[in-house]
């Protein structure tokens, strides 16, 4: 805990030194080129890139893309969304989440009682506080006009970094989702269950799907010079028509699909249950069913619009091509990160409602028992 605490003061300079930084709006280059103009996706750009083994083992050479100025891109790397709405959220999340999911490191250290609430909930901080941490570069991004300075190998990180924890957390938040589910309606079942094992092996699958997330970001480029716009752009503007790229739309997809909506319904099937069943019984649960119903719209409200508009945008790019959708998907995402900075808050709420190892009845009716 010691050791991220010492993080923040180093952020915080970092933060109060983007806004000295002034956006360079007259970088030319001087190598020839002989680029085809094509609409962005992603944004979508046209490159010039010599061949994927060549980017893989030249990461830092320096490539460019041309855009149409009548597309999107230019808009939103312009546009006040890009350079004031979002990292603005990035840097409030980042104040409240840091600190906050370093604390609770040390408060579950504390106060838990089990095992498996202690892996599950060191997950979900560790993963969000890795997704802040990843916002940091992205502040200065955005403020200095979508131009990103610190390389290609550091651009892949970020990235990377970002869609592993989003899902990362999504996924975490569904398994203590399950296991809240299975203590209050299936008791019989749960007290069976090898926990520690199975903790254990709901770690490594979490895990595992942030592997999945970031090995296609981190093996195709992801920063390129925009030559009209005078900026280098990090993960906004793509060449997905390329073979080293063509993959990652289906790819993306299908972590959309396994990342977040299976999450996403395996807690709307959790909470209903819960609730229901909490609801029968003759002793008020009142207090608990009302954090968990809160724990559930906030969850739903920061992941519910960015996987919706993610799925929407890669489905109009696969169906006709069109990428207008990419600019509101990158603001939804900053509800992520407020995601991330309330997760503290809500652990702490959840336990002093109940305490983490409750075990119910399921037999309507029947008086509950704590343990």
């Amino acid at each position: 805990m010691v050791n991220m605490v010492n993080l923040v003061p180093g952020l915080l300079i970092c933060l109060t030194a983007v806004q000295a930084l002034q956006h360079d709006e007259n970088r030319t280059r001087t190598e020839n080129k002989d680029p085809t103009v094509a609409a962005p996706k992603t944004f979508r750009g046209s490159s010039h890139e010599q061949n994927h083994t060549y980017q893989l083992l030249n990461p830092s050479t320096n490539h460019e893309l041309e855009v149409n100025l009548e597309d999107p891109v230019a808009a939103f790397t312009k546009g006040i969304f890009s350079t004031w709405v979002i990292p603005l959220s990035y840097i409030l999340a980042m104040l409240v989440g840091i600190p906050s999911n370093a604390y609770i490191l040390a408060f579950l250290r504390l106060r838990a009682k089990s095992f498996t609430t202690i892996v599950l909930y060191l997950n979900l901080a560790l993963s969000d506080l890795l997704l802040l941490l990843s916002q940091a570069l992205r502040v200065h991004y955005h403020f200095n006009g979508s131009n990103w300075i610190f390389g290609e190998i550091s651009c892949r990180l970020v990235t990377a970094l970002f869609y592993g924890n989003v899902y990362c957390s999504a996924q975490t938040i569904a398994c203590i989702s399950l296991r809240r589910y299975l203590a209050v309606v299936r008791p019989f079942l749960y007290r069976r269950l090898a926990k520690t094992p199975l903790a254990a092996w709901t770690c490594f699958v979490v895990w595992f799907l942030f592997v999945a997330a970031i090995v296609p970001e981190l093996t195709v480029r992801q920063s390129y010079h925009i030559a009209q716009l005078g900026i280098t752009t990090c993960h906004d503007v793509l060449p997905l028509e390329e073979d080293s790229h063509s993959l990652l739309v289906p790819y993306r997809l299908t972590l959309v699909f396994t990342g977040f909506i299976m999450p996403f319904l395996i807690c709307v099937f959790a909470h209903a249950a819960v609730v229901y069943h909490l609801g029968q019984s003759r002793c008020d649960w009142k207090p608990f069913i009302r954090v968990s119903t809160l724990v559930f719209i906030i969850f739903a409200m920061c992941f519910l619009p960015s996987g919706i508009l993610h799925i929407a945008h890669y489905l109009r790019l696969l169906l006709n091509g069109d990428d207008r959708l990419y600019g509101y998907y990158r603001v939804a995402v900053c509800l992520c990160s407020f995601h991330s900075c309330l997760d503290p808050f809500l652990c702490m709420l959840i336990s002093k409602t109940a305490a983490s190892d409750l075990q119910f009845m399921s037999l309507p009716g029947t008086p509950q028992r704590r343990p």
